[in-house]
């Protein structure tokens, strides 16, 4: 692809991707911002009837992606912002003038306002439906409610534009859209209306997947997705190979169905089941077939090879079969190697209204769903945050509804935890695997204590994005690095159930009419901190939420985290902290004349920033008997020997010197900061305005009482000691 700023007029895939991570930022839609350059709009002066010139482009992207903040911007952010307004208008101007776009052109330097508008609704978060009356209605300038076959034309093409830069075969697509046009104007009058175009937008699988198509309207349908395929693959439908440089053809989610673009609008097999609609087939286990290529691996009947595409496989259980050897009966179903995690079909059930009133599971079809009991096994709920790690989250999302029944993961973008803890609350045993970071996890603990369940299941973590702390301290490493997830799910089969402290916190302010922000949560699940790292993440927290563009990547979060820690050094914000605080650990007050601190740390757990034990290894001094266990503990020469353990009701409260002291623990060089004391509850009073935060959630404090205690424990699932290495980093 051409470079961003050649003559060419192409958009490079670094800048396609800035675009997209802008939208997904950006919290209006472009319906509403295209409003304000229209005659009468707020922004009218800067578009000369249907055309925009470069000046015009600039203010309608300042107001769709980042909501007219160039004012407030840094001058170095401002000027990558309108470079980038300069390289996507020439994109713009380049493709309406090679001819791509039929019909009248627009006048001098100027880009057509629709045909923006329309290239970025199609990648917008929207639904499908919604995308097909925008698009319609933008294009239907007179308002007479017919699009004539140009219009129709101007749409396909900013179709093909999207569907190009997302890596599609477009040869493959335009023939599909092209195809739909000519079906869905019957009349052959050469124009449709808002209801022919939607109808037929709607029977289109390619066009639907390409607007987003994120839910399947009743049980049976499949969940296609553009994939590209490294090796020889075919399509189940004509059975012809699936060709091309790109993204070659459909695959379904859920069963791995696999078809042509153009063959994806023929009659296919169904999707496997994913409940069952009456009482009397649960606990029915049988096979769910689906057409497959089964690489000449042997049938599990006859023992030969299957030949490509000559046989079925079993979605739940995996078994492969020639399609000869498809027989129905014995042997039942026993769901395969992941029969422990699987929720099959047959436990699964429809109920009435009147069975279920709370309506937190329903199917777009009106089905109301239950679980029914299932012995020997441990279903596994899983809940996906799809934001955390980049895209990373929306991978780990599909490859899990791939694995296991979709009816047993949850985008947590939908709704949060509660409907699938509702869906699972009748089952006796279970196990709930969170993918995301600490503040997901600790968003998933508060559900559950919040949902008053019969059953606490334990809790395992698979980390996304940075930090990561907890699940370090479970074993479940700094992040997850895109290893086989069946991998994963054995040693979730055989972890450790452990009981995890979480601690309540108080914020009182000295003067409540004092302004302050908002105190981010009331629960600390991993650590509670004042000072120097407390101001570090609130100098980063508040620049990517000011330039969220710049906090991209692991690598950049790092870079930045490095950056604001230096100026911290340099500049000790919080300089002779323990003047400006007074600390009580269950009653007793702490002496802190004899050194200089600059952050005093609250910790539940043996690991903060992302890998650091501020507490350390403890050995037992020569001369020093054992610590039992006590409700406090200050003493320099017995908290040596004090070994922390997230289970015990008891919390380490450490000091630190400086940023300094902080990348000296991380990195090896220094082996503990000071240890202050052990105790079951502490009482923190701050004289004057100070950084805190907990567990990485950072905010500014006006002069407060701070008190601590212990709320309850959560059952969380440790992952065994030995692991191959290289499956998670762990810094």
């Amino acid at each position: 692809m051409a470079g961003s700023g050649d003559a060419g007029g192409s958009l490079t895939p670094v800048d396609f991707i800035q675009l997209q991570k802008f939208m997904e930022d950006s919290p209006l839609r472009v319906k509403d911002v295209i409003k304000e350059f229209r005659p009468g709009g707020g922004q009218s002066k800067y578009c000369s009837g249907e055309y925009i010139d470069l000046d015009g482009f600039c203010h309608f992207l300042e107001t769709y992606l980042w909501n007219n903040s160039r004012d407030s911007c840094e001058q170095k952010d401002s000027c990558e912002r309108k470079e980038f307004c300069k390289r996507l208008f020439h994109y713009f101007q380049h493709a309406e003038h090679n001819g791509s776009t039929k019909g009248e052109m627009p006048k001098g330097d100027g880009v057509f306002l629709r045909d923006v508008s329309c290239y970025f609704s199609v990648l917008e978060e929207a639904q499908p439906r919604e995308k097909l009356e925008f698009t319609f209605k933008l294009y239907d300038a007179d308002g007479n409610g017919l699009l004539d076959s140009s219009e129709v034309d101007r749409i396909i093409t900013q179709m093909m534009r999207a569907a190009d830069y997302l890596g599609w075969d477009v040869t493959e697509l335009r023939p599909v859209l092209k195809d739909m046009m000519t079906a869905i104007d019957v009349d052959s009058s050469g124009t449709v209306s808002l209801e022919e175009w939607v109808k037929g937008g709607m029977n289109n699988v390619p066009l639907l997947v390409l607007l987003g198509l994120k839910m399947i309207e009743k049980d049976g349908q499949h969940m296609w997705r553009m994939k590209h395929f490294n090796k020889p693959t075919y399509c189940s439908v004509c059975t012809n190979m699936l060709l091309g440089l790109g993204k070659q053809g459909l695959c379904c989610i859920c069963c791995a169905y696999i078809v042509h673009s153009q063959c994806a609008n023929k009659k296919l097999e169904p999707c496997a089941r994913t409940f069952v609609e009456s009482k009397q087939e649960i606990g029915k286990a049988r096979h769910d077939w689906i057409k497959a290529d089964c690489n000449n691996s042997k049938c599990q009947v006859c023992f030969k090879k299957i030949k490509t595409l000559a046989g079925k496989r079993c979605v739940w259980c995996q078994e492969m079969r020639h399609d000869d050897c498809v027989v129905p009966g014995l042997p039942k179903c026993d769901c395969g190697p992941l029969k422990d995690h699987i929720l099959p079909p047959w436990a699964i059930y429809a109920v009435s209204k009147e069975e279920d009133s709370c309506l937190l599971n329903v199917t777009p079809d009106g089905h109301i769903l239950q679980i029914a009991q299932i012995s020997d096994t441990h279903p596994l709920l899983v809940f996906v945050n799809p934001r955390s790690g980049g895209k990373q989250g929306e991978r780990v999302l599909r490859k899990f509804q791939g694995l296991l029944n979709p009816r047993q993961v949850y985008n947590l973008s939908n709704g949060g935890p509660t409907p699938g803890l509702h869906f699972f609350r009748t089952l006796n045993q279970y196990r709930i695997l969170v993918c995301g970071g600490d503040g997901t996890v600790g968003w998933l603990l508060d559900a559950i204590d919040r949902a008053n369940l019969q059953v606490h299941p334990p809790v395992a973590v698979l980390p996304l994005g940075t930090g990561n702390d907890l699940a370090r301290c479970l074993r479940w490493g700094g992040g997850y690095e895109g290893s086989d997830l069946r991998d994963i799910l054995k040693y979730i089969e055989v972890s450790e159930v452990i009981p995890v402290d979480r601690w309540s916190i108080r914020v009182i302010p000295n003067d409540p009419q004092e302004a302050g922000d908002p105190v981010p949560q009331e629960i600390i699940n991993n650590y509670f901190s004042i000072g120097v790292d407390a101001s570090i993440a609130h100098r980063f927290h508040s620049m990517r939420e000011k330039h969220p563009q710049r906090f991209n990547s692991r690598m950049k979060n790092k870079l930045w985290y490095f950056e604001f820690a230096t100026s911290e050094t340099i500049s000790a914000s919080c300089k002779k902290l323990n003047e400006s605080l007074v600390i009580e650990c269950c009653g007793r007050r702490l002496d802190l004349s004899g050194v200089t601190l600059e952050g005093i740390a609250v910790l539940n757990i043996p690991s903060i920033h992302g890998g650091s034990n501020l507490w350390g290894e403890s050995k037992k001094p020569d001369g020093v008997s054992e610590v039992g266990q006590s409700e406090v503990i200050t003493d320099p020469e017995l908290l040596k020997a004090v070994t922390q353990d997230m289970s015990d009701k008891r919390f380490e409260v450490v000091g630190l010197e400086g940023a300094m002291e902080m990348g000296q623990i991380y990195t090896g060089l220094k082996r503990t900061g000071h240890r202050l004391a052990q105790a079951s509850q502490i009482t923190i009073r701050t004289s004057k305005p100070l950084p805190m935060q907990i567990d990485g959630e950072p905010w500014m404090q006006p002069p407060c009482t701070i008190h601590i205690t212990h709320k309850y424990q959560a059952n969380m699932l440790m992952a065994p000691a030995t692991k191959p290495s290289g499956f998670f980093h762990l810094k």
